[in-house]
């Protein structure tokens, strides 16, 4: 494996798919010349099947962006919104209920509400908004959302609203079965004037892990990730694996590992900042992989066009494609298309894996979940088949 004297020296016959290989193994691979990539990704590929033989999952969702006015303002974002600014919205009850229910009928089981970062520490025309609503901040009224979500549909609320406290994911742990924060980076340099933080006070990386942290004590099944391409150097993105996965170890709570990319937008600071390579994308997976070969691995499929097949990612070891939607676009990246779901169990199929669909919260961690009584274990009850993933068939 790894050789502190020689550090150049990894020997990728030597890696298992079940041990995790080391910080110094992983710092090595993610820069491996091209000869080395295949064996890299065959590596990579073992530990998925050891982990989630022949199968990979999706899980059908409606994109609820319940307000898009955010006091952050980072350098890649085209979701954000002042108040007052085209597009500025926040959704009303009736509005979220809607799209639930749209989305019901086309079989999804997920509800995934994005947000910006606590609005109403910034915009007072928020705070107006909220007080019309009945609400006293902005997640007081996404708990509500939640919860008329849980009960008037078959939809599974998994919410991103940003930093927390452990008393609010204790809350929101309460109406969901599940929910999320990006890490991005461990990286607190890209806070400074002109990297792609500046002026995104709450991407700071220690209040990021504080979250996902709490998250961990709390038993509070948990996705988060990386953004790759942003500034970050390639250790910097082992360094962001490492930490998750030290939470992890502590906890055993992290369900879920975004590797997401990059992408350029016209209207954005970053509009002339390069896109992370194939490569690149594909060694991060790889080395995400064999860091945490027992957590659930995802990149969205959305994002790799039209530089390459998204396909491909399947080689570096991801078994899961994250949420898709036959109803709402990807708010986030509203220029890059989800794939039609038959497309995309065709090329999954075509690479020698099962598409599957799961719900927001995934097999193996439904049964604390489902341990406490209400309305949302017996929702999840009902919508699970008797393998844990969605009744309802890929």
């Amino acid at each position: 494996m790894y050789d502190s004297v020689h550090p150049n020296t990894v020997s990728l016959t030597a890696i298992t798919p079940v041990a995790p290989i080391s910080g110094g193994t992983a710092l090595r691979l993610i820069g491996c010349p091209d000869g080395e990539l295949p064996e890299l990704l065959a590596a990579a590929r073992a530990a998925k099947e050891r982990f989630k033989p022949g199968i990979v999952t999706y899980s059908r969702k409606v994109f609820l962006p319940l307000t898009n006015l955010c006091r952050d303002y980072c350098g890649y974002c085209t979701f954000r919104r002042d108040s007052g600014d085209p597009g500025a919205h926040t959704m009303t009850p009736d509005e979220v209920l809607a799209v639930a229910r749209a989305g019901e009928k086309l079989g999804c089981t997920e509800a995934l509400f994005s947000l910006g970062d606590k609005p109403e520490l910034l915009f007072p025309e928020m705070r107006e908004t909220l007080r019309h609503l009945g609400y006293r901040s902005t997640l007081h009224y996404l708990e509500a959302m939640c919860e008329l979500v849980l009960r008037e549909t078959a939809l599974l609320p998994h919410p991103n609203p940003g930093l927390l406290s452990a008393e609010w994911i204790a809350r929101l742990a309460a109406v969901s079965p599940s929910m999320g924060l990006m890490l991005e980076t461990t990286n607190a340099s890209l806070l400074a004037p002109g990297a792609a933080h500046d002026n995104a006070p709450d991407k700071a990386p220690a209040k990021r892990l504080r979250t996902i942290e709490d998250a961990g004590r709390l038993n509070v099944p948990f996705t988060t990730g990386l953004l790759i391409g942003i500034g970050e150097s390639a250790a910097d993105r082992v360094d962001t694996l490492l930490a998750i996965r030290d939470l992890h170890q502590r906890y055993g709570h992290i369900q879920e590992v975004i590797v997401q990319n990059f992408r350029v937008k016209p209207a954005i600071p970053m509009a002339d900042w390069p896109e992370p390579s194939l490569g690149e994308m594909l060694r991060t997976v790889a080395v995400a992989r064999l860091l945490l070969p027992g957590v659930n691995i995802q990149a969205p499929p959305n994002l790799s066009a039209p530089y390459y097949d998204y396909e491909e990612l399947l080689d570096a070891g991801i078994n899961d494609w994250g949420g898709i939607s036959p109803l709402t676009p990807d708010y986030i990246n509203p220029e890059k298309p989800w794939p039609h779901l038959e497309q995309l169990r065709l090329r999954t199929q075509a690479k020698g894996f099962e598409l599957r669909q799961r719900l927001p919260v995934y097999p193996e961690f439904l049964p604390a979940v489902m341990a406490k009584p209400g309305l949302l274990s017996k929702k999840l009850g009902a919508a699970i088949d008797p393998s844990g993933f969605a009744r309802r068939a890929a």
